[in-house]
């Protein structure tokens, strides 16, 4: 199997501002039913936690894991030759089950604005809310905690549930909150889980709108809710500019300043020409 994989960028400017919010990206029922049907059959056969033969199987590797519509979203948010995944996951569960709390964040997370990983979570088959879905909290791979912390967190204002229909593919940062939601309903459920890496230094090399304007954008999002006033406009907006390649030229100079939300006359208060997006 290959390591690494190019593909045209698909992700505009606006929509990478928007994963920058959230920490995550739907793209719903984008693999085709033939692929979801084998990769419920290969599951049947190896349920096991690590079924990473499925990596190298064609139909897998093409309709999954370079899935154009993934890959495309991929390449926008980790740049030209990212690394394919090494390890697959199936949490696979019998239904019906509780939750047990469980947030967390997965092992190797590190907190700052750099996006070098996307954890990826792909159902093959329809996964209501009853079957237990992923439950993640947008935004919070802004807010750093400790999982000894998280574990004990029960219901949590703002969390989603991943639910969708077969085929679908969420792509999310790295260190999102995250924890297995309760199924009510019965028969199994698959849930395969891989990450993507970067393997290149970030450049804003996506799919360029040349009318975006970087000083107007707003970064308010869910995060709001996990920490102080405006923190997470701050936070959006570094991931942002790394993913740009350049972070050295972001600087916050607080009170109403760039990137605070706000009709602020133009230029705005702290904002770096360096940084501009608008024609170019």
């Amino acid at each position: 199997m290959r390591s690494t994989h190019d593909i045209r960028p698909t992700l505009t400017d606006a929509q990478i501002v928007e994963f920058c919010k959230q920490g995550y990206l739907l793209l719903e029922g984008v693999v085709d039913p033939a692929v979801n049907a084998r990769a419920n059959a290969y599951a049947e056969k190896d349920p096991s936690l690590f079924p990473n033969a499925i990596m190298q199987a064609d139909w897998f590797v093409d309709g999954v894991l370079l899935n154009p519509a993934a890959a495309g979203a991929v390449r926008s948010l980790l740049g030209r030759d990212f690394r394919l995944p090494a390890l697959m996951v199936n949490h696979r569960r019998t239904c019906p089950f509780p939750t047990n709390h469980g947030w967390h964040v997965d092992g190797g997370s590190r907190w700052g604005p750099e996006l070098n990983d996307l954890q990826v979570f792909y159902l093959p088959q329809e996964t209501p809310r009853e079957l237990g879905p992923t439950e993640l909290i947008p935004g919070s791979h802004l807010a750093p905690n400790t999982a000894r912390i998280m574990a004990h967190y029960d219901a949590i204002r703002g969390s989603v549930p991943t639910a969708a229909r077969a085929g679908s593919i969420f792509l999310t940062a790295y260190r999102i909150w995250h924890r297995a939601g309760s199924a009510s309903g019965t028969g199994v459920r698959n849930l395969f889980k891989y990450c993507y890496s970067r393997t290149t230094p970030p450049t804003r090399d996506w799919a360029i709108d040349p009318n975006f304007d970087l000083s107007a954008a707003d970064f308010s999002g869910p995060a709001t809710a996990l920490g102080e006033q405006f923190h997470e406009c701050f936070t959006a907006a570094r991931m942002f500019t790394w993913l740009c390649g350049k972070a050295e030229h972001h600087a916050e100079v607080g009170g109403q300043g760039w990137p605070v939300p706000g009709p602020r006359a133009a230029p705005p208060y702290g904002f770096s020409a360096a940084l501009a997006t608008k024609g170019q």
